[in-house]
């Protein structure tokens, strides 16, 4: 009784063993291909940063920053700077008005503007999707 047992165990971790190697090859597998999609889609959707608006509180032309709500940007020489759908600097930020853009982390939990727009947004620049709409009709 007692060998017949052991027997009937040891077949049945076989079976297991069996069934479930091709299962972690698979597992495996997409394991390996999961981190280079996800590398790929997330360069491009960290491409544009996070976005932010609201009205401009502060802009400090020696500090280079300006100030949205209770957030400070920091503006460096990558920083895209427009208004009216045109370049502009810093000089053109004017305390009140509608400001627009988006930033990355950087070091010390920085916050780096990658693109700022000072202004109402031009009508060209539509939310995701209007365009194609217009485009169609």
């Amino acid at each position: 009784m007692k060998n017949s047992l052991v027997k009937f165990g040891i077949c049945g971790l076989l079976a297991i063993a069996v069934v479930g190697a091709p299962l972690c090859g698979f597992a495996q597998e997409n394991k390996d291909k999961a981190p280079i999609e996800k590398k790929e889609g997330g360069g491009e959707k960290k491409k544009g940063g996070t976005p932010f608006r609201g009205k401009l509180a502060a802009a400090d032309k020696a500090a280079k920053t300006i100030t949205v709500g209770e957030r400070t940007f920091q503006i460096t020489s990558d920083t895209r700077i427009m208004k009216a759908g045109k370049p502009a600097t810093l000089d053109d930020a004017v305390v009140g008005e509608d400001v627009g853009g988006s930033y990355d982390k950087g070091e010390g939990d920085k916050l780096v503007a990658k693109m700022v727009r000072f202004g109402p947004r031009p009508e060209g620049e539509g939310k995701k999707g209007e365009g194609k709409e217009k485009k169609k009709e």
